[in-house]
């Protein structure tokens, strides 16, 4: 039901739910991933109502569309990734988004080559580095 989504949850009884409905628990949470934590849950819950509501979290087309707009570039999961990282997380470190990309098999080398396609697709200001921290700039 949840194959494929990557959920956060302090909640042994939610973990122990989240688990049973396929999901990957995680034991630390991720910018990237849905943190439980972080959705309201109404106190009757049926599994289809918090797959829905997990799948809705864990969509990150919507922060793509809020960068781009409807015309969204084709992007690697690592460049999505870094998108969607920098836009939740406010900023972020090359160590930093390497942590938070740890899913994807992706050094800090890595993660800068995709930095630089990035600004020669959308332009040298779309990932700005200002202080050892990269963000999103304009598109």
């Amino acid at each position: 039901m949840l194959n494929g989504i990557r959920v956060f949850s302090s909640d042994s009884t939610w973990r122990h739910i989240l688990l049973s409905l396929g999901a990957t628990v995680l034991d630390t949470p991720n910018v990237l991933d849905v943190n439980l934590d972080n959705i309201p849950l109404p106190a009757a819950i049926s599994p289809e109502q918090l797959k829905s509501l997990i799948v809705q979290h864990a969509d990150n087309t919507r922060i793509l569309k809020s960068v781009f707009g409807n015309k969204i570039p084709q992007l690697s999961n690592i460049q999505q990734g870094i998108i969607v990282a920098l836009r939740r997380g406010g900023g972020m470190t090359g160590p930093e988004l390497k942590s938070t990309l740890e899913h994807l098999p992706a050094s800090v080398h890595t993660i800068e080559n995709a930095i630089y396609d990035l600004r020669k697709l959308c332009g040298r200001d779309f990932i700005i580095l200002k202080d050892g921290v990269y963000k999103i700039g304009s598109v």
